[in-house]
């Protein structure tokens, strides 16, 4: 798992003020040189107080500071050349497996605790129409969430460029009955993204965002954040655990609410017209 995975796996479940999300992003960013700082160091590279660093360090599960920068060191020290991750990565392509398989144990961990996807999963499929955005790098996963997401759902629609279309689109969805707009904001984030995100929710929709940022402006916007980490070990990112995450909340939609949307019924009448029409291969 890349450091910066390992950070966001400590951070990302509090509600983090936005002193202590500066600290976070500080950590994040100047890894290696941060896990080494006293708190008074710490504090007032960032720009806050001692005491807030302390209560960081507490929010984010730790007895103190001094318990905090033993965990930094650790991630740190096995990102140096020589450290215990370059001794044991194996090749380029192992590497970016281990990071992706540490992404899926951290999402994992955060399943253990299903209340919140089941209970985002109902918002959307009560929502008619659907409408589901993303875009550059986020149009792929957008565009799988309602592929499937019309088998159980009786109108979903798709928004995958930015700007005067996505302020069209999305407060249209809005006047139509739409009360969710699920989202996508995988790395790198569509500058696009954020406006998209505001008009929707200013034109009433909730909006469920699935990224692999839990702290920012985006996460910030949205009325729920699923914050799951992207390989980046690669040329090209990889959405490993945003997949799982992705079909994770198809899952709680399906279960929702299946006198209303008669979820199962449509997957069951789906299933029966690509049998009659032969739409997949054979296995």
């Amino acid at each position: 798992m890349s450091p910066a995975s390992q950070l966001r796996a400590l951070f990302d479940r509090p509600r983090l003020s936005p002193g202590q999300r500066r600290i976070a992003r500080y950590l994040i960013e100047h890894l290696t040189e941060a896990a080494f700082l006293s708190i008074t160091d710490l504090a007032e590279r960032v720009g806050v107080s001692r005491p807030s660093v302390t209560r960081f360090a507490s929010v984010a599960g730790f007895s103190g500071y001094p318990a905090l920068r033993e965990r930094l060191q650790v991630i740190a020290l096995g990102t140096l050349p020589g450290g215990p991750a370059e001794e044991n990565r194996g090749n380029e392509l192992q590497a970016a497996v281990d990071a992706e398989i540490g992404n899926l144990e951290n999402l994992r961990r955060d399943f253990a605790g299903s209340d919140r996807v089941v209970g985002t999963g109902r918002g959307p499929a009560a929502s008619t129409p659907l409408t589901v955005l993303g875009l550059r790098i986020s149009v792929s996963p957008a565009e799988y969430f309602a592929y499937a997401a019309r088998r159980v759902h009786p109108d979903v629609r798709l928004v995958t460029r930015g700007g005067s279309v996505a302020y069209d689109a999305l407060p249209q969805s809005r006047e139509a009955g739409g009360t969710w707009v699920p989202a996508f904001s995988m790395p790198r984030h569509a500058q696009e993204t954020l406006p998209a995100v505001r008009v929707a929710r200013g034109a009433g929709p909730k909006v469920a965002l699935i990224t692999d940022l839990a702290l920012g402006p985006l996460a910030d916007e949205a009325d729920v954040a699923f914050a799951t980490g992207a390989g980046s070990r690669l040329a090209f990112d990889s959405y490993a655990a945003p997949g799982v995450m992705c079909a994770a909340l198809l899952q709680a939609m399906t279960d929702a609410d299946p006198e209303r949307s008669r979820s199962r019924s449509r997957l069951d009448e789906y299933e029966q017209v690509a049998e009659q029409h032969q739409f997949f291969l054979r296995d």
